[in-house]
Parts: structure tokens; sequence; C-alpha cells
């Protein structure tokens, strides 16, 4: 197995605590897991350092110089969506840590309750679990892309000016009421419209009009269907 090598930032302002997170992380390296440690003492410069993609995952400390509580992780998460978050907090408030989670944490840890081997877990978990956040926000983007394309006819249709029959991708020429159908999801009930009735069915509805007791298969005008009759 290769041996993992994962870059953390560690946003934290207190230096003996950035100084046991790096032993933590010094004794658990193993031939599974290697770390390296980057550091910011402010908000500010660790989101820069964190925006340019060169980190794993970033830990959190929410007690900074340049910003103070939930305000910092809501700040991180916006900043950058894409990327694991872990909070590290003194408040032993479980609310808390939900409430962490719910603004865009992927874990959290209690200073003075960690150990390497908790540090360890918690960052390759939180990698793991943004991960799969990520291929799920993108697999429903794409299947959203795809239902709008579907639902939505988009650009030019290519119409015949004599028979109004629309080119398909594929060059063949369909209805219009296929086309639609094939590309939306439009249903359509077929009538007959005053302008068609009078054109084809004019003299007879005329002659009905003048002799109700007229044979109603009579034949219409032109080439249009009987009424009455399917076809």
């Amino acid at each position: 197995m290769d041996k993992q090598n994962i870059r953390i930032l560690l946003i934290e302002d207190d230096p003996d605590d950035t100084l046991l997170i790096r032993e933590m992380l010094a004794e658990v390296a193993s031939s599974v897991y290697s770390f390296r440690l980057d550091h910011a003492d402010t908000l500010a410069a660790g989101l820069a350092a964190y925006a340019t993609g060169a980190h794993d995952v970033l830990l959190l400390d929410l007690g900074l110089p340049d910003s103070n509580g939930m305000d910092t992780l809501v700040a991180a998460a916006r900043s950058c969506p894409d990327g694991p978050i872990v909070v590290l907090t003194g408040l032993t408030d479980e609310l808390f840590g939900i409430e962490a989670v719910k603004n865009g944490a992927q874990d959290y840890l209690i200073k003075g309750r960690i150990s390497g081997e908790i540090l360890t877990r918690s960052i390759c978990y939180a990698i793991e679990r943004k991960k799969l956040e990520n291929e799920e926000k993108r697999l429903v983007h794409e299947l959203r892309e795809a239902i709008d394309k579907i639902r939505t006819l988009k650009g030019l249709i290519p119409i015949c000016a004599s028979c109004k029959k629309i080119r398909d991708d594929q060059g063949y020429w369909n209805q219009v009421e296929v086309y639609i159908s094939e590309h939306s999801e439009a249903e359509f009930s077929h009538g007959i419209c005053p302008d068609c009735a009078e054109k084809f069915y004019g003299r007879f509805l005329k002659r009905q009009d003048h002799d109700p007791d007229r044979p109603d298969d009579a034949a219409p005008d032109d080439d249009g269907p009987a009424p009455g009759r399917r076809g």
C-alpha cells in the first residue's frame, strides 16, 4: 500500500496548541500516513493559503485575532466550499459541535481531549466525507442539467417552411407534435381550429345548416377528413 501524504493547514493563534498538534502528528506518522503541517495564525492569512489548493484539509480554531466563534467557520466554509474542515474548539457542548457540522465542518474536536489517533481518524474522516459530498453535488448538478435539457427546447429549430415538419438531431423530419413530445413533457390533444374547419368542411357545414337530415358521411371539401370518421 502506498503511503498517503496528507497536507494539513492549521489556523491557530495559540503557539502551545500549534506545537501540540504538530507533535501529535509526528507521533502517529507511519508507513500508512505521513503529514505535512502548515500554519497560519489569522483567519485572513489561513484562508488565503487554503484557497491555493495546496492542502487536503483545514484544521480551524474558532477563536482567532480577526474572527471569533461560529462566524469563523461560516467564513471559512464560504471561502473554500470544496475543502474539508475540522473545527478545533475548547467548548464541550455537543450542540455546538452539531451546529458546526451544519455550518460546513466535516468534524469537530474538543481541545484537551485530542490524541494523535483521534486527530488522524478525524482528519481522514473529514477528507473522505467531503469527497463524498462533492461527488454528490456533482451528480445532482449533472442530473439537473440533464433534466433541464430534456424539458427545455433550446436554440434554433429547423422547420420546413412548407409542411412545417421539424428536423431532429439525426436529420429526420418529424411532425411538430412528435418532435415536441420527444424533447419535452408536453402532451397533445387533437382538435380542429375554426379556419381549418371552414377550409375543409365549409360547404358541408353550410349544407347541414340548410338540410339537417342530410347523412353525416357526406364528402368534405378538398382533402380533409370526413367529420364523424376516424382516419
